[in-house]
């Protein structure tokens, strides 16, 4: 089943891919119809980047990137690195970009360290603190969230710090420390007015957005929130935090609110599930009351797609979670964002997969599916550059950037996270009408949308009923199934008695990085019992004599130079191409399908830190090499 790597559709040949998507009318609640045979492109971004307004960034030295900074590095121009100072540029440059500062604080950390009374003598750490302590006694405003927040990244305050706290009475009443109002709202016209000077429609596009950041007991839900609208749309609010409401059911309702004041089209994404302690994606809402009708479809609607994978870890699934899944094991990071050491717990709420057999179980029960979502991914970098390239990476902060520092991190404890634990990784891949606002929302709301883990690998799925197996063949493919198909984030509803559900995978590797290993099939269900099942199908790969006799497939192997870190493409196949049918398909049984295209190893960054340092004994304490991928949106079938 090895795809033939000669038999390349010229399509796949350019940067960008065009191609004729099939659709049909059934689309999710929320999500706008498009036309049959409508053209599309194939556009890399990151929708998940703080610069130096955000209070975690700047506190962890990224004192001087701001939202131009990032947008000129996404574009290809070389930039100052915030941490280290040297020159730096992205590999291959993106399409489209999003500065997603945290709306709680926004800016303030950054203004009170640049005010002009500071009291000198303090490092710049000691001076951040003090004043961030001056802040909250200021005002006290929502002072328990506040500190949650700053103590969460802070280091615990300097005798000098603390002798140096002694003049606040007098610098708040004599107005020397700005109050939180003005400077949030001076810091997002600056950068919502940046936004609007960078995007080119058609060539770049910046779109405006920011992190809502709530963390309650350390359980990360936080959502990126994002839209269509221009700075003058965006200058007409200011950015919703969790300092707002601590509720994501609240912030939904400002979103629709806001839509319909601005007329943009806005949406939440998800991110780091992984680090929830089970409560992203749980079957009980943040109150702890059991999810009904219409929570359901609200959270439906304003969260179309999540984030899989990034700098904090892979949220697709856990060894825990999915035993029989040998390539499971995927930059799980075991750290909750808190202080105090808790033992990680991997549970069902946590991760993507899951999420997906539980939003079949709720349909069951209270007729929607709240999770019935699309996947994406981005970097969560706080450097302003937005690096997931392996042999490019950046680290997450400015401070962890240099791989002399790496070992340590943030936390000399070894069980805390650290440099070489974090993963560069990810993209977003969004199959739009055209590389503008509008059209990359619409995309998102339509989930037509995948993740990379940072390679550029190209994807596009189908599904439908009793596709023709040589769908692949005919040179007009796509449109030779435009009556019969979907593509990724499509639903397919009823079935009849001899009916096949019937999937096209086209896999296509990174020009400039390694071939593919396999291309695999994940299948999520209910099953008569209630109880949700799963199982991972190959279905492409590279080297026929890999097929074991009991149909597994052995492992590709590795061509990675462990003394250089370089890999040859000596294995594996630069394109991988399937008409798949689900042999276990039930035309009663509702089931989600989704595309997870494995490349073969590559050096990961932590052996090129090792290399570069030249210590071969070093321990990253984490492996030397990994497969890098893809996960494409899901297909469900629902009778």
């Amino acid at each position: 089943m090895g795809a033939n790597h000669h038999q390349e559709s010229s399509i796949w040949q350019t940067r960008h891919v065009f191609w004729r998507a099939a659709h049909v009318a059934l689309l999710c609640l929320g999500c706008s119809a498009v036309a049959l045979s409508e053209e599309r492109q194939l556009l890399w971004g990151d929708t998940h980047l703080h610069s130096t307004y955000s209070s975690d960034a700047f506190t962890n030295g990224n004192l001087t990137a701001t939202p131009d900074t990032a947008y000129r590095y996404a574009k290809g121009e070389p930039v100052v690195h915030p941490g280290h100072k040297a020159r730096v540029q992205i590999g291959t440059p993106l399409d489209f970009l999003v500065v997603s500062d945290h709306a709680e604080y926004l800016g303030v950390i950054r203004s009170l360290y640049l005010n002009p009374m500071i009291t000198e003598g303090l490092t710049w750490k000691e001076r951040i603190w003090t004043r961030i302590v001056q802040y909250l006694l200021r005002d006290a405003v929502d002072g328990d969230s506040g500190r949650e927040l700053f103590t969460s990244i802070l280091p615990k305050p300097s005798e000098n710090a603390v002798t140096a706290m002694d003049g606040w009475e007098e610098d708040r009443t004599s107005g020397l420390i700005p109050r939180q109002p003005t400077v949030e709202i001076d810091t997002w016209k600056l950068i919502t007015d940046s936004a609007d000077e960078h995007n080119q429609p058609g060539a770049f596009t910046a779109l405006i957005g920011w992190e809502y950041s709530l963390i309650p007991g350390g359980a990360n839900l936080h959502r990126i929130v994002m839209a269509d609208i221009d700075a003058e749309q965006a200058q007409t609010f200011a950015p919703f935090g969790f300092d707002d409401s601590s509720f994501p059911s609240d912030l939904w309702a400002w979103l629709e609110d806001t839509s319909e004041a601005t007329g943009g089209n806005f949406i939440a994404i998800p991110h780091n599930s992984n680090i929830s302690k089970g409560s992203m994606f749980d079957v009980r809402d943040i109150r702890g009351e059991a999810m009904n009708q219409s929570y359901a479809e609200t959270r439906r609607y304003w969260e179309p797609v999540v984030e899989i994978t990034q700098i904090k870890g892979d949220s697709e699934t856990h060894p825990v979670l999915s035993p029989d899944d040998a390539f499971a094991d995927f930059e799980t990071y075991p750290y909750y964002i808190q202080r105090e050491w808790t033992d990680y717990i991997p549970q069902a709420g946590d991760y993507i997969r899951s999420a997906l057999k539980t939003g079949l179980a709720l349909q069951d029960t209270i007729g929607v599916n709240p999770y019935q979502f699309g996947v994406i991914g981005s970097t969560d970098a706080h450097t302003a550059l937005p690096s997931a390239e392996e042999d490019n990476f950046h680290g997450k902060m400015a401070t962890d950037s240099i791989p002399s520092r790496k070992s340590g991190g943030w936390s000399d404890d070894a069980r805390g996270t650290f440099g070489w634990g974090m993963s560069a990784s990810g993209l977003a891949a969004v199959w739009a009408t055209e590389n503008t606002r509008e059209a990359i929302i619409a995309a998102m709301r339509r989930r037509e949308v995948y993740a990379t883990t940072g390679p550029r690998i190209a994807v596009r799925t189908y599904g439908g009923l009793n596709l023709p197996l040589t769908a692949l063949e005919v040179p007009t493919f796509p449109e030779n199934i435009d009556a019969q198909a979907v593509p990724m984030g499509g639903e397919i509803v009823g079935a009849a008695a001899d009916d096949r559900f019937m999937l096209v995978v086209e896999a296509q590797s990174d020009p400039n990085g390694a071939y593919l290993d396999r291309v695999q099939i994940v299948k999520g269900w209910v099953n008569a019992s209630g109880e949700p099942e799963e199982r991972v199908f190959d279905v492409a790969w590279a080297g026929s004599e890999r097929q074991r006799a009991d149909g597994s497939i052995a492992p590709v192997g590795s061509s990675v130079d462990m003394a250089t870190g370089m890999t040859s493409n000596s294995i594996g196949e630069p394109s991988l191409r399937v008409v798949w049918q689900d042999p276990e398909f039930k035309r009663n049984q509702s089931a989600f399908y989704y595309a997870r295209v494995l490349q073969i190893p590559t050096a990961r960054h932590s052996l090129l830190d090792k290399l570069a340092l030249g210590d071969n004994a070093l321990d990253t304490r984490r492996p030397d090499t990994i497969q890098e991928r893809a996960y494409t949106s899901p297909i469900w079938y629902r009778p």
